[in-house]
């Protein structure tokens, strides 16, 4: 099958943009209402009414440059604090002695506070604690003196800037780990994928050589044991270490980048492959002699990769019916339809696997029933159970869950991986 890689940004700061956007506007329509409400007392409102005009048109203006940590420069966020300075500065020159005297708000009023947790939300607490303490002696400028109010003012902005600077930073390193567990969690199901495919393919062939070899002798047991030891070498690969994880650099201003890799479906399905298949299609190939299936009479439907998943699966356990139980062992194929579940059984009358074997041979980088058969049912939400009993033979139970496979989500997670 075609794969693609599949790019997912993830942001857990964005609403945090939003949220300043919209706090912006509204503390600049606040800020204007109280130069409207109480314009009569200021000594040159005209120079008021100037400074608002700026403000009005800045604040709409800039409103993309808040919309995210790309967006939002060091540049900008230096006018923009220096705006809301000259606000402070102003306010003594256009506003009433005694009004300044018993606290009055400054012209920005509690915009300010939106260019502080720019700088907040931008580059985290240390930027807060600069931007902050630079309003914290406008403010005190403003004033003239250090009174209660101004003090109290100055300190809230201080604390709650620095605060959500933190929370921001907090936030961005925990983002990048769940994308780092996110894209370990990709690597391991492609490393699982592969594995199970090359079970399914190369490494039987090589234990047929490494046994047809010791049969026949001479040279081709010379073969064999060549073969032999190529399996063991895969196996031990397949069944190694995580896949590399991308390590190119990338541009995490909008968000931590997480890669996965999706499997596109064959080539040769038309448009019919997104629509439900039946299962007892694929299922019928593998009935034979010695082999038999009991299947509804009706459609066995399911989504196109969880029936051909199904369908591997069933032939893997077939596949060790051969290998462990011989040429000559039956086995039969049960399919349930269930409302809620699909169950696919096979039993075979064959001398059964001693206790603790599978454990074993997964140890031993055997992963047959660990990948090929456990390992597809997992990844469609599903489950598959070995019940063995010496000299009983062995029976497979695949259950897969029907509601988890209409959500057209395998994984059944928001990747949003």
């Amino acid at each position: 099958m075609a794969q693609r890689d599949r790019v997912m940004r993830m942001s857990v700061e964005q609403p945090l943009w939003r949220a300043l956007a919209g706090y912006r506007v509204l503390a600049m329509i606040y800020a204007v209402g109280l130069f409207a409400a109480a314009h009569d007392g200021f000594t040159r409102p005209w120079l008021a009414v100037a400074y608002f005009a700026v403000l009005g048109v800045w604040t709409l203006a800039t409103l993309p440059k808040v919309a995210s940590a790309a967006a939002c420069t060091k540049p900008f966020l230096a006018v923009d604090l220096v705006l809301a300075l000259t606000g402070i500065l102003l306010t003594p020159v256009t506003d009433a002695v005694q009004r300044v005297h018993d606290g009055g708000p400054t012209l920005p009023s509690i915009w300010t506070a939106g260019s502080v947790l720019a700088f907040a939300v931008k580059g985290g607490w240390r930027w807060a604690a600069l931007a902050s303490t630079l309003v914290a002696v406008a403010n005190l400028v403003e004033r003239g003196s250090p009174a209660r109010d101004t003090v109290h003012n100055v300190v809230l902005v201080w604390v709650a800037s620095i605060a959500i600077g933190y929370v921001v930073e907090v936030a961005r390193a925990s983002e990048r780990t769940l994308a780092r567990a996110l894209e370990i969690e990709a690597a391991t199901r492609e490393r699982e994928r592969l594995a199970r495919d090359i079970h399914d393919s190369v490494l039987q062939v090589l234990a047929m050589v490494q046994r047809r070899g010791a049969v026949i002798g001479g040279e081709a047991a010379e073969l064999g044991r060549l073969a032999g030891e190529q399996e063991v070498a895969l196996r031990t690969l397949v069944s190694g270490g995580l896949v590399p994880v991308s390590r190119a650099s990338e541009d995490t201003a909008r968000g931590a980048v997480v890669r996965t890799v999706e499997e596109d479906g064959p080539e040769e399905d038309g448009p019919e492959d997104d629509g439900p298949v039946d299962l007892r299609s694929l299922l019928a190939p593998h009935a034979g002699s010695r082999v038999g299936l009991a299947e509804p009479g009706a459609p066995v439907t399911l989504a196109p990769d969880a029936a051909r998943e199904v369908a591997a699966a069933v032939g893997a356990a077939l596949d060790n019916v051969r290998r462990h139980a011989g040429e000559q062992a039956r086995a039969w194929i049960l399919v349930e339809d269930e409302p809620d579940e699909v169950i696919v059984t096979v039993r075979d009358d064959g001398p059964g696997i001693p206790e603790g074997r599978l454990a074993q041979a997964e140890g031993e980088g055997r992963l047959g029933v660990a990948l090929s058969i456990r390992g597809r049912l997992r990844d469609l939400g599903g489950s598959a159970e070995v019940i063995s009993v010496p000299g009983q033979g062995t029976e497979v139970e695949l259950r897969v869950p029907r509601r988890r496979q209409e959500t057209n989500d395998p994984r059944g997670k928001a990747e949003q991986r």
